[in-house]
């Protein structure tokens, strides 16, 4: 079980409120991690795990769930306008801010949560110490293309229910998410049944799709929301901080996805976990640990 918050609480963003939780004391006087998650439009309990960090390297742990979800303010009615990767980097930066720990932290972002890291931490902010691009693709061009591929190995007649269902608009229908579910137990997350803590945050984001739909589409290889063509290509020479690549064997992140990664940020590791796919902290958690925690001794 995931050790209990020190804190929790809410921040004010804007008009809204930003949700967050601290594991481990923020004035110990150790780099604190902050934690993003993936979607858009998902929440932080399938990334829980993390806050083990705190017992086994004394280093406190924040979580957040993004604005539209979980326990952040959420806002059905809001467009694609809305919506925006400013929308989040700035909710990153005020969380940051009002909890006191932008002169001096690390991140770890997950999928979605990743590419936010990577494209916060281009921009050089003076407190990053450190950065872990977990599950993630450069670039959503790359991504879609490598969905393609990973659609056409499925088993037989899945990716065709999937598409007529795609191309009707059925996508929420029970058949779909049967077919989908084919790819997910594959490329998302190897363990059966789904483990509490990553069912919590598909529950969530089903219960509330609205950032997801809009910003990525119905599905992890159907993208046609906002972000079909978003790129960090251009950005990526600009980190200037130690950055982890981690991916699993099996993940829908492909190396396709995340070689631009290794080629453009300077100082770069990548390590594949052989037993995993896009939730390695969950699917192979004593190798995840081990990777996690040599990297951010490194750092201090």
């Amino acid at each position: 079980m995931p050790l209990p918050p020190d804190a929790r609480g809410t921040v004010p963003f804007r008009q809204f409120r930003t949700w967050y939780r601290v594991t481990g004391d923020l004035r110990s006087g150790r780099t604190p991690l902050v934690v993003l998650h993936g979607g858009p439009g998902a929440t932080h309990d399938s990334l829980i795990h993390l806050a083990e960090l705190a017992r086994t390297d004394g280093r406190p742990v924040v979580h957040y769930d993004q604005l539209g979800n979980g326990g952040s303010t959420h806002l059905p009615e809001r467009g694609a306008d809305f919506w925006t990767v400013e929308l989040f980097l700035d909710e990153l930066q005020n969380l940051l801010l009002r909890l006191g720990i932008s002169g001096d932290y690390l991140l770890y972002g997950q999928s979605w949560g990743g590419m936010l890291a990577a494209r916060h931490a281009a921009d050089r902010p003076a407190g990053l110490r450190g950065l872990v691009i977990a599950n993630s693709p450069a670039s959503y061009p790359l991504w879609r293309a490598e969905m393609e591929v990973l659609r056409a190995q499925l088993p037989p007649g899945v990716d065709e229910v999937l598409r007529r269902h795609e191309t009707a608009g059925t996508t929420s229908t029970a058949e779909y998410f049967t077919a989908m579910k084919v790819f997910y137990d594959k490329h998302v997350c190897r363990v059966t049944p789904w483990p509490p803590e990553f069912m919590a945050t598909f529950l969530e984001l089903a219960n509330n799709p609205t950032v997801y739909h809009t910003m990525n589409g119905p599905s992890e290889f159907h993208v046609i929301g906002t972000l079909r063509d978003w790129s960090l290509l251009d950005r990526l020479p600009d980190i200037a901080v130690p950055t982890l690549v981690l991916t699993g064997r099996h993940d829908e992140a492909t190396p396709a996805t995340v070689q631009p990664f290794v080629e453009l940020i300077p100082n770069v590791r990548w390590t594949v976990l052989e037993n995993s796919s896009h939730v390695p902290h969950i699917e192979e958690p004593a190798a995840f640990d081990a990777v996690l925690s040599a990297f951010l001794k490194e750092l201090g």
